[in-house]
């Protein structure tokens, strides 16, 4: 069984490779990727870069080379839900691109996409392996949500803005990769997941809270991983 694991940047990817044993390096193009275990299972890593675009030729990049069984995409986002604080987790169950907008040429919703549709769910095995491993994480000191994540090439620190996102498409955090990360991986027919450990909320403060809190959200998000790994 190999599983790919896909971080944007060098913080989120850091937080994996050090939970990884046996760890051993190639390129393609000017792709690292990173081969070792986690929990006696093979995973393959690799830092995408952010955006949407990035993100979409990583996980091809990675499924044609590797033939792995999963991929997970793992790392930081911006809280969108009120209940969620730095450091918290959420689970995407479902993934949205809400910058993708056809409405005004046929009968679409905002985020909807052509022969895909609006949403983007996340392998159901996948998502209740995470489920029993929240169950059994008992002295945690942080929240755990499972919930739809949203997409887009945009970082933003409106407080506004996020009001209107969470009222039109009902996302608990915001970021730049996973729902193209879910978009190939739908398509090539590969389960996937996306874990993101929240870096900053929308308070207005967000550009501070981000790299502030960037590596102490990956790793946590690095903890869940390790925990479910062990799971699959």
């Amino acid at each position: 069984m190999n599983i790919g694991i896909i971080a944007a940047e060098e913080e989120e990817m850091l937080a994996i490779k050090n939970i990884m044993e046996d760890i051993k390096e190639s390129k393609i193009y000017n792709l690292t990727f990173i081969q070792g275990t986690i929990q006696n299972k093979m995973c393959i890593l690799v830092k995408s870069g952010v955006g949407k675009v990035n993100a979409s030729r990583t996980t091809q990049v990675l499924i044609d080379n590797y033939k792995v069984n999963y991929v997970i995409n793992i790392g930081s986002a911006g809280g969108i839900n009120e209940e969620l604080n730095i450091e918290d987790i959420v689970i995407g169950d479902k993934l949205v691109q809400y910058d993708f907008d056809i409405t005004q040429v046929g009968n679409y919703e905002k985020g909807e996409i052509c022969e895909i549709g609006k949403y983007i769910k996340s392998d159901e095995r996948l998502i209740n392996l995470c489920i029993q491993t929240i169950e059994e994480m008992k002295d945690i000191n942080f929240n755990i949500k499972i919930g739809t994540i949203g997409t887009a090439d945009l970082f933003s620190a409106d407080p506004n803005r996020a009001i209107s996102l969470k009222k039109e498409f009902d996302i608990e955090c915001v970021e730049m990769e996973g729902a193209s990360v879910a978009q190939v991986c739908f398509l090539d027919n590969v389960p996937f997941l996306v874990i993101r450990g929240i870096s900053d909320v929308s308070n207005g403060n967000n550009k501070i809270d981000f790299h502030t809190y960037l590596e102490r959200a990956s790793k946590r998000a690095a903890e869940i991983l390790h925990n479910l790994i062990s799971k699959i």
